[in-house]
Parts: C-alpha cells; sequence; structure tokens
C-alpha cells in the first residue's frame, strides 16, 4: 500500500471516528437556537460599527473634496468596501434569522409531537382498563337510581292526610260569605218613614157633589115636565 492510500485511509477513519464524536455530542434544539441567536447580535454589533465607518469616510471625503481629491478617492473606496462589508451581512443575517426560525418551528414541532404521544399513550392506557360492558351496566344503574331518586321526590313533595273535594270547599264558602253580607245588612239602621196627605177626604167630596149635581138635574127634569 503506498504512502497516499495510507494517508487517505487514516484521513478518512480519522473522519468517520471525528463524525461520530460529532453526532454523539450534537448539541440540541434550544443549544443551536441560542448558538444563532448570539451570532445574530455580534453581526448587528458589526452592523452599528460599520454603518458610523460609513458615515466617517463620508465625512472626510466631503471635508477633503476637490481641495484633495486623492484622499477624497481613498475615503469614497474604504466606504464602498464597507458598504459591501454591510451588505453581506445583511445578507447572512437573512439567512440565519431564517434558519433560527426554520429551528424554533422545528423544535416546537417535535415537542407537539411528543406531548401528543405521551397523550395517547395515556388514552391507550386508560381505554385498556375500561370494560365497555361495565360501562353499560353502569349507565344502567345510573338510570334506575335517577328513576328512584324521582320517585322518592314526588313522594316526599305529595300531600298527606285527609282529602277534600275543593269543588265543596268553595260552595261552603260562598254560603258563609252570603250570611256575613246578609248580617252586614241587617244590622244597618232602617231608614225615616215620611207620612204622605191621603187623598180620601178630597175624593169623599168629589163624590157628594157629583151626587148633588144629579139630584139637582133629575129637579130640572122634574119641572119641565
Amino acid at each position: 500500500m503506498s504512502k497516499i492510500s495510507k494517508l487517505f485511509k487514516g484521513s478518512s477513519s480519522s473522519s468517520s471516528s471525528s463524525k461520530s464524536k460529532h453526532h454523539r455530542g450534537a448539541p440540541t434544539a434550544q443549544e443551536a437556537i441560542h448558538k444563532l441567536r448570539e451570532t445574530e447580535e455580534m453581526l448587528t454589533k458589526k452592523q452599528d460599527y460599520l454603518e458610523k465607518r460609513i458615515e466617517q469616510e463620508l465625512m472626510v471625503a466631503k471635508k477633503h473634496g476637490t481641495k484633495n481629491k486623492r484622499a477624497a478617492l481613498q475615503a469614497l473606496k474604504r466606504k464602498k468596501r464597507l458598504e459591501q462589508q454591510l451588505t453581506q451581512i445583511d445578507g447572512t443575517l437573512s439567512t440565519i434569522e431564517f434558519q433560527r426560525e426554520a429551528l424554533e418551528n422545528s423544535h416546537t414541532n417535535t415537542e407537539v409531537l411528543k406531548n401528543m404521544g405521551v397523550a395517547a399513550k395515556a388514552m391507550k392506557r386508560i381505554h385498556e382498563s375500561t370494560d365497555l360492558g361495565k360501562i353499560d351496566d353502569l349507565m344502567l344503574d345510573i338510570t334506575e337510581q335517577q328513576d328512584l331518586a324521582q320517585e322518592i321526590s314526588d313522594a316526599i313533595s305529595r300531600p298527606s292526610g285527609e282529602m277534600f273535594d275543593e269543588d265543596e270547599l268553595m260552595a261552603e264558602l260562598a254560603e258563609l260569605e252570603q250570611e256575613a253580607l246578609e248580617e252586614t245588612m241587617s244590622d244597618l239602621p232602617s231608614a225615616p218613614t215620611i207620612k204622605l196627605p191621603s187623598t180620601r177626604p178630597t175624593q169623599r167630596a168629589t163624590t157628594k157633589k157629583r151626587v148633588e149635581d144629579d139630584d139637582d138635574m133629575r129637579m130640572l127634569a122634574s119641572w119641565g115636565t
């Protein structure tokens, strides 16, 4: 075997061992998210620094202007390089932000699925210990006990003792009210009586005068004959 083959073999074996070690020591989702946030903070600080440097170089270019074109051009070149770095950092931040959001969503989905799996196992365990026949018997017992409780409630609320005819009682009450009304009317004072003048004397006088007139008429008739 040549030295080159041995070299490649050794490098491949070391690479595979390092990969296995890396796989065994892979960071958790929370650790990876934390690392990405730290990287975002570092790049954001770098952005602020570059923006200040760009403003400074622009001020230098304005200061020299046409008086010192070489210095002004050098300041503008530095500004362009700083702007390129700022653009690269903007793109890197966008990529890291997208990766962090995807990792957070994956972690959330994993936790949700894990919790759903735990709930499914718990539900399965509950259902395994539940007998459907026992459930039917239990519901039947509950229905019977509810019916029994209703019968007991009806028996307790039903009036006890003698039962009377309500119509007969109402008729007796009406008679009592009528008697009380008659007693009240009898206790009232009687109205005073007023004697009216008698018409008999006048009638007697009229009859007497009529008899006298008849006698006079007979007398006149006898004279005429």
